[in-house]
């Protein structure tokens, strides 16, 4: 509780400091005015493909999760929309949490197994960012010399540029650790380096050792395993080959789905490669602790990705705003059905008593 304390806090301080940054330059009546003006028959099909893109999410974590154990699409959609659901409404993004707690209870997923699903999902979503990100900046013009202050920061051209090295160098990191645990050699030698470690304790009593061994070595091994069974479609190139595509899929009909909301709205017309730029980069920025929703991130990752391309502060805090409620209010309410028809008790899930994460999961 007192990291989960810690971290709102922390998430608190940066999205007031991204709100001030995001709304600074920006005329409460004007920002009325744009809201006004907005053509709200686009709204509906923009829903329409958020909700799509978690159908196809939903697919895809149900794929993942077949290397280890078929579940039918519902078993695998309620607990998904009420773990995004809790994300929005919850600090701490502890709905990351929830999924794979809610597998353990209603399907007896080992819950480190289905915590490895929820970190396999991603990395297939951090490396499409990615690629979409190399591919398409490459083909759009951004003023070299535009500078965006950020209180005592300046965001830049270069800005994204540091940031997408960042991300590349988080993705090798994790595409390192998955295949170091899906190879059954390399996972066995990281095993037993873990029993041996014990031995280091040389100095302790034997009945000592055992007790590190059979409380701390054991767990942390069964956890390895169950984590690996969570990566096991790396070993599998149908698998990964399809959720490749599902992740594919998924990022272009959100991309559209900011493309198509706006259509309705003034003073905002970009491309369709602009608009997944700037997708993007509001992505980027919402990997930052914040509010519960992502507040005030959002919304600064937003009207700096406009900024780049030459949309007016009114229009940019408008759109990027109004486009956060479309893209975050269909999770809330579609997760509190599934809560409500799985009969879940929200609080309960985002902070049980004790996480089963040292179940014997052995598989």
């Amino acid at each position: 509780m007192k990291k989960t304390l810690l971290s709102s806090f922390i998430g608190i301080i940066i999205s007031g400091a991204a709100l001030v940054f995001a709304f600074k330059n920006v005329p409460m009546t004007e920002l009325v005015t744009f809201i006004a003006e907005v053509n709200y028959l686009w709204i509906g099909p923009s829903v329409l493909l958020v909700l799509a893109a978690f159908f196809l999410r939903s697919i895809r974590w149900r794929v993942i999760l077949g290397a280890d154990r078929e579940l039918g699409f519902w078993n695998v959609h309620h607990p998904l929309m009420i773990g995004f659901m809790i994300n929005c409404i919850m600090p701490g993004r502890v709905g990351e949490l929830a999924r794979p707690a809610l597998l353990f209870k209603r399907e007896q997923v080992p819950f480190t197994t289905g915590l490895a699903t929820v970190a396999a999902e991603r990395v297939f979503d951090i490396a499409m960012l990615l690629l979409i990100f190399a591919l398409m900046l490459g083909t759009i013009r951004i003023d070299p010399n535009i500078d965006i202050p950020f209180g005592s920061y300046h965001l830049t051209r270069s800005t994204l540029v540091a940031i997408g090295y960042g991300m590349v160098r988080l993705s090798l990191a994790l595409l390192l650790g998955i295949v170091l645990i899906s190879i059954d050699a390399s996972r066995r030698l990281i095993n037993r380096m873990i029993m041996g470690l014990p031995k280091l304790l040389f100095f302790m009593s034997s009945d000592f050792q055992q007790l590190v061994s059979d409380k701390i070595g054991a767990r942390l091994v069964a956890i390895i395993e169950n984590v690996a069974v969570g990566f096991v479609l790396v070993k599998k190139p149908g698998r990964l080959i399809v959720c490749t595509g599902l992740t594919a899929a998924i990022w272009i009909l959100s991309g559209v789905s900011y493309y198509v909301m706006a259509l309705g709205s003034p003073g905002i017309h970009l491309s369709m490669i602009e608009m997944f730029i700037y997708m993007v980069i509001i992505c980027f920025f919402i990997a930052l602790p914040s509010v519960p929703g992502y507040w005030g991130l959002w919304e600064a990752g937003g009207v700096f990705a406009l900024a780049l391309f030459g949309i007016a502060p009114k229009d940019a805090a408008g759109f990027t705003l109004l486009n956060h409620a479309v893209q975050m209010f269909p999770v809330i309410i579609v997760g509190l059905v599934s809560a409500t028809v799985t009969g879940v008790n929200i609080w309960k899930t985002s902070y049980p008593e004790k996480l089963p994460v040292h179940q014997e999961n052995r598989l």
